[in-house]
């Protein structure tokens, strides 16, 4: 699952970045709302944290534009402590929560996850696809309850199916959510994680839909 982050402080943004990459996720980072702007236009994410104190365009102008370009990924709002006219104005905007500074990373985490199984329609921190159950808090995966030992990029590419039970997912889409922005991306080797995934788990579990993707069973 790939993230933006977007916070002008370099302290804190670098906090971000290296606590949601050790809990798994792709990271990029934005430090002003003009290049926050223009990322969430032309690259994919599965969610933004999202400062509203920016140089060059504030967050709120930010998210107005995210949404107004039919952006839809939940957004969560990073405000001051005593800024409670933020959190309005960011929620009326279109932000799905927020966070009052300073925070622990722990909560941070929490929340992130939360925002991104109710995007999946999921209610639980434990996603279940047949004998799969996956462990989003802990990064675990297991199959009929015996452990099973995945890379990071496997972990990440069944993470995104999982959270998108059903649906058809092309190969460029998931590149785009498992590979940063300046990542060497080769689509062919989604391939690769494929084949490797379908030695691990039960026969049928990825389908192939031919010329558009793969699904999971």
């Amino acid at each position: 699952m790939r993230i933006l982050v977007v916070e002008d402080e370099p302290t804190l943004a670098l906090q971000l970045k290296e606590t949601l990459t050790e809990a798994g996720y792709v990271v990029d980072v934005a430090m002003n709302g003009k290049d926050a702007w223009f990322m969430g236009e032309v690259e994919t994410f599965d969610l933004a944290v999202l400062d509203l104190g920016l140089p060059l365009m504030d967050g709120i102008s930010v998210l107005k534009k995210w949404r107004e370009a039919g952006l839809q990924m939940p957004v969560l709002i990073l405000t001051a402590r005593d800024n409670w006219h933020e959190k309005v104005m960011g929620i009326d905007a279109g932000a799905d929560d927020y966070m009052t500074k300073p925070f622990h990373m722990e909560e941070l985490l929490a929340r992130v996850r939360a925002l991104l199984r109710r995007t999946g329609g999921h209610a639980n921190a434990i996603l279940k696809n047949g004998p799969i159950e996956m462990d989003t808090r802990n990064a675990r995966v297991s199959v009929n309850g015996v452990p099973l030992s995945l890379t990071s990029h496997e972990f990440k590419v069944l993470e995104y199916l999982m959270h998108h039970p059903s649906e058809v997912i092309s190969r460029s889409i998931l590149t785009e959510h498992i590979y940063a922005q300046d990542a060497d991306r080769d689509s062919n080797t989604i391939e690769v994680f494929i084949a490797r995934l379908r030695k691990k788990l039960p026969a049928g579990t990825i389908e192939t839909v031919r010329g558009m993707g793969y699904r999971l069973g």
